[in-house]
C-alpha cells in the first residue's frame, strides 16, 4: 500500500506541474505513469479530480479573460458528451484500457506537434466546436482527458495563445467539475478512495507550473511534453497490443 501511495504522488507532482505549464494534460501525463498498474476505474478517478484540482489552482493562479461567445459552443457539446464517458469506463479492463490511452497518445502528440505547420481550419463554425467540445466531454468522463481534442482543435483554428488559453481552462473546468460530479452521484467513488484523492491533491507543483508560464519558451516545452507523451504511447502499445491478441 506505501509502494501504491509514492506511485501516486509521483504521478500527481509530474502531471500537476506539466498542467501548471501548459494549462492541459494533467490526464495524459498522469495516465502515462498509473495505467501501469492501476485499474482503469481507480486511475481514470484519480486522474480526474487530479486534473480538476490543478486547474482550480491555475483558474486562480493564472487568471485569463474569456469570450463567452467562442466558450459556449466547447461547454455546450461537453454537457453533452461527459454522460457517455462516465458510462462507458466500466467497460474497459487495464490491457484495453492501456491500449486505448497508448493510440490516443501516438496519434493526439505527433498531431500537436505538427499543428503550428498544417492549414488552419476556417470551415465549421460553432458546430465543428460543439463537436470538439463533445469529444472533450466524453473524454473528461473517462479520465479527465478534457483537454485534449479543443487543445489541438483550437490550435488548428489559429486561436492565440491566450485566448487558447482561456478557452480551455474554462471549458475543462466546466467539464471537469460535471464529470466528478457524475461520478459522485453514481457511487463509483468509493471511502477508500478518499485517501488517495487527498495525495493527489497535494499536486501543488501547479503552482510552480503557473508562475512559469510566462517565461518560459512555449515551443521547447511543447516538443519536450508531446516527445515524452509519445513515447510513453508507443511503450503502453507494445505492452498492451500482444496481451489483446494473445485473447483473441
Amino acid at each position: 500500500m506505501q509502494a501504491l501511495y509514492v506511485y501516486v504522488i509521483a504521478g500527481a507532482v509530474l502531471a500537476g506541474f506539466v498542467q501548471g505549464l501548459s494549462g492541459f494534460a494533467f490526464g495524459l501525463v498522469a495516465m502515462s505513469v498509473w495505467a501501469w498498474t492501476l485499474e482503469p476505474q481507480l486511475a481514470a478517478v484519480l486522474s480526474l479530480f487530479g486534473a480538476l484540482t490543478g486547474q482550480v489552482i491555475a483558474a486562480v493562479t493564472v487568471r485569463r479573460a474569456f469570450d463567452r461567445h467562442v466558450l459556449w459552443p466547447f461547454v455546450l457539446g461537453g454537457l453533452v458528451g461527459v454522460p457517455f464517458g462516465v458510462w462507458l469506463l466500466p467497460h474497459l479492463d487495464l490491457v484495453l484500457f492501456k491500449v486505448c490511452l497508448g493510440v490516443l497518445l501516438v496519434l493526439w502528440c505527433p498531431a500537436m506537434l505538427m499543428s503550428q505547420h498544417l492549414p488552419k481550419v476556417t470551415f465549421g463554425g460553432r458546430i465543428a466546436d460543439g463537436i470538439a467540445g463533445c469529444i472533450g466531454g466524453a473524454m473528461a468522463g473517462i479520465g479527465g482527458f478534457s483537454g485534449t481534442i479543443p487543445t489541438l482543435w483550437c490550435t488548428l483554428r489559429g486561436f492565440q495563445r491566450d485566448t487558447q488559453r482561456a478557452v480551455i481552462q474554462n471549458f475543462n473546468l466546466s467539464m471537469l467539475l460535471v464529470a466528478f460530479a457524475i461520478h459522485l452521484a453514481s457511487g463509483s467513488i468509493g471511502r477508500s478512495m478518499v485517501p488517495l484523492l487527498g495525495l493527489v491533491a497535494l499536486a501543488v507543483a501547479v503552482l510552480l507550473g503557473a508562475r512559469l508560464y510566462i517565461g518560459i519558451s512555449e515551443a521547447a516545452f511543447r516538443k519536450l511534453v508531446l516527445g515524452l507523451l509519445t513515447a510513453s504511447g508507443v511503450a503502453m502499445l507494445a505492452s498492451g497490443v500482444p496481451a489483446l491478441l494473445q485473447r483473441g
